[in-house]
């Protein structure tokens, strides 16, 4: 039998809803972000960085796109004979066919897959989350303690700790308590969702737990191991890590990787970021063109100017358009004379001529005010803006629009133009 001493598990399976029309057609991890990468890119370069290379990525919403990323691990150098990147998608069994319903119900239905390696460690995470982390010294910290269950921790401010697992640890970082989103938190440590568990003592805990409904780390797995007086410690993170599970936190996500010192440096030499990258041609910038404070995708041709912006890769961008404070996604073109603003442009969108996004007041979006808003505007994947039009803040577009779709070339802030077809 082979004998691995730890293997990763690595969710992906996530709708990200409040990324809105960004995962209409994709999963969460499989978005893009920072001009050539996709969010997946960091956990599973964390992977191979740690010396871990055997992962299990567990896929359900929209997958196409994650798995035509992933293909077999090459830039990751996770192909391999033994081990290597193996991509888990939920498959009817004999008896019942089911979907991943929880986090740790994804695990239990891959537990023949864990099997097959015997690992002394399980390592699980999350593929939604912008960090680097080095997985074998929380791995160390683990050992060390005789723990059975690691969970990484960071501190949060108090006042945002009741949206995160929260963890009591005393003063050896041995866990307390454990409370899931407590209304009145007694600590600032939040879980990252990322574990590292004794094989047996996961193995069991989901086979005992098996029958719950929505089987989930946070709500079952770890009360259970915790009631049965198991030794769980709290490995303390200190580096940068961000959720972007919303809007508004991925487009601050980019805008601070444009920083003059950028927190979160993704040109280190001893910690790469890896991607499958297409082979493009360097960008063209034009003699009439300004840059500034901006990341440029490679096979980028720029015309016009563009200030404190994340441009992805195969984007068009024509002579007189100004984009300012933005995100705009690879294989997009926009045309001459426009003006974007706050903006999320998602991948293979056009924008015809003399377009304006981003203007006007701040008005709450009309439809979905919690998905749609600090004066964003979040433009769909595939959609087309005719020329001509001006589109307010807090604003959402999907599909391919027609000039009948504007009220006198005006889309006012807080309206939601979703095209049939086109899922919000």
């Amino acid at each position: 039998m082979i004998k691995k001493e730890m293997i990763a598990m690595l969710l992906a399976g996530g709708q990200g809803s409040r990324l809105g029309v960004l995962t209409s057609r994709m999963a969460k991890p499989a978005v893009a972000f920072g001009g050539k990468y996709r969010i997946i890119d960091f956990p599973l370069s964390n992977c191979i960085n740690s010396g871990v290379d055997t992962v299990g990525v567990l896929t359900q919403y929209q997958p196409l796109r994650l798995n035509t990323h992933i293909g077999i691990g090459i830039p990751w150098d996770l192909d391999r004979n033994i081990g290597g990147v193996t991509v888990l998608p939920p498959y009817e069994k004999s008896s019942n066919s089911e979907w991943y319903t929880g986090t740790a119900n994804a695990i239990y239905q891959n537990i023949n897959y864990m099997e097959t390696y015997n690992p002394e460690y399980v390592l699980i995470l999350s593929g939604d989350h912008i960090y680097k982390m080095d997985y074998e010294v929380m791995l160390d910290f683990h050992k060390k303690n005789g723990a059975e269950v690691t969970i990484a921790v960071m501190p949060v401010p108090y006042e945002e700790a009741n949206r995160f697992g929260i963890v009591i640890a005393d003063e050896n970082r041995r866990i307390q308590d454990f409370e899931e989103k407590p209304d009145h938190p007694r600590s600032n440590l939040a879980s990252m969702g990322i574990y590292i568990f004794n094989w047996k003592t996961l193995r069991r805990a989901l086979v005992e737990m098996a029958a719950q409904p929505a089987l989930d780390f946070g709500k079952h797995v770890i009360p259970y191991c915790h009631e049965r007086k198991m030794p769980l410690y709290a490995y303390e993170f200190s580096g940068y890590w961000k959720d972007v599970g919303t809007l508004h936190s991925y487009w601050e996500a980019n805008m601070e990787l444009i920083d003059i010192v950028p927190e979160f440096n993704l040109y280190e030499e001893y910690w790469k970021i890896y991607t499958k990258s297409e082979i493009l041609p360097p960008q063209y910038v034009s003699a009439d063109s300004v840059v500034e404070r901006s990341i440029i995708g490679e096979g980028c041709s720029i015309y016009g100017r563009i200030y404190n912006s994340v441009i992805g890769c195969g984007v068009t961008i024509g002579a007189g358009t100004v984009i300012r404070d933005s995100i705009v996604m690879n294989n997009t073109v926009i045309y001459s004379g426009g003006e974007v603003n706050k903006a999320i442009v998602a991948e293979n969108v056009m924008i015809h001529e003399n377009v304006k996004l981003g203007v006007g007041d701040d008005r709450p979006n009309e439809t979905a005010p919690h998905i749609y808003n600090h004066g964003l505007v979040t433009i769909g994947e595939r959609s087309e803006i005719p020329a001509g039009v001006a589109v307010g803040r807090n604003t959402v577009i999907a599909g391919i629009t027609t000039l009948s779709d504007y009220d006198n070339y005006y889309l006012a802030s807080g309206r939601t133009l979703i095209k049939a077809g086109e899922q919000e």
